[in-house]
This record gives C-alpha cells, sequence and structure tokens, in this order.
C-alpha cells in the first residue's frame, strides 16, 4: 500500500507557508518595488485584467519549478520527489486564493455577500486593506488569515494620525 500520510502533510504545510509567502510578498513586494505591477488593484478600473493578475504567473511558475525538480521525467535520478508535493501545495494554495480573493472579496468570478462567519471576516479585513490610497501604510496583507476588524480600524486610525497612510473619503476609521 502506498504511504500518503507523508505527501500529504507536505501538500498542505506547503499550502500553509503559502500564506505566510503571499503577506510578506504582498506587504515588501506588492507595497514595494512590485507596486507597478499592483497598483492597478487598488485603483478603480473597468478592465477585466490587471497588471496585478502577473503575480499569479509568478505563483504558478513557483509550482511548476517545484514539479519539475520533483519530476523524474525532467531531472532523472537527480529529482527530489518531496518538491512534487510541494508544489502541489502551493497549486492548491493559488486555488484557494484565486477563489477566496478574486471571487467572494472581489466578486469577479460570482456575486455573493456573506451576511457572517469567516467569509464575512475576510471581506471585511481585505476592504479595509484597500482603505489606503498608495501603497504606504495599510492593513491586512495576508490573503486567508483575517484579523478582527475593530482591530484593523484602530490599527488604520493610528496610521492616518501618525502620517504613515493616507485613507479613502468613503472609509470611516
Amino acid at each position: 500500500m502506498m504511504n500518503w500520510l507523508g505527501p500529504l502533510l507536505i501538500v498542505l504545510a506547503s499550502a500553509a507557508a503559502m500564506e505566510w509567502v503571499a503577506w510578506a510578498s504582498h506587504k515588501y513586494i506588492m507595497h514595494g518595488w512590485g507596486w507597478a505591477w499592483h497598483r492597478d488593484h487598488h485603483e478603480p478600473h473597468s478592465s477585466l485584467l490587471e497588471k496585478n493578475d502577473l503575480f499569479a504567473i509568478v505563483g504558478a511558475a513557483l509550482s511548476i519549478s517545484m514539479f519539475a525538480i520533483g519530476s523524474q521525467w525532467v531531472l532523472g535520478a537527480a529529482a527530489w520527489s518531496p518538491a512534487t508535493w510541494i508544489g502541489t501545495g502551493i497549486l492548491l494554495y493559488g486555488i484557494i486564493y484565486t477563489l477566496i480573493h478574486d471571487g467572494l472579496v472581489h466578486q469577479r468570478y460570482f456575486r455573493w455577500v456573506p451576511k457572517r462567519g469567516y467569509a464575512k471576516r475576510l471581506v471585511q479585513a481585505h476592504k479595509l486593506h484597500h482603505a489606503t490610497i498608495g501603497k504606504e501604510g495599510g492593513v491586512s496583507f495576508g490573503f486567508l488569515l483575517a484579523s478582527d476588524p475593530a482591530r484593523l480600524k484602530a490599527e488604520l486610525k493610528r496610521q492616518r494620525e501618525a502620517g504613515t497612510a493616507k485613507l479613502r473619503e468613503s472609509e470611516p476609521v
């Protein structure tokens, strides 16, 4: 019988680790030197695609690279099989991200506004992330883990008062 527990744990650990990678990438790359790609995600537009979608290609390339490193077809005896499961975890995170962030939060693929529970909290946290103008300041840089909206509002208020974030006029904090 094939041992499935090890690969399953690697997939789940990799998907979980991707939330940290996404948080760090969002805070330090997308709101840093990668702002040229990410800016249109924070500004009103009418196009179906955004430059920001290029980050999904980066994530896909990371997953594909791990599949290649784990593939005996590509690397022969030098293949490292756990990389296949890491690539699967990255892919799983990408699918979940697409459904939650692009689908639920930004309603690019379907329309549903959650009225309660964790889904509502995710939407609130991300809307608070979009409450700032520009790349400076901000809250809630993760995509699947959402802090308490009251705490996020307090942090935005602190940033506004300190001059580290400029808030949109329509966002009461």
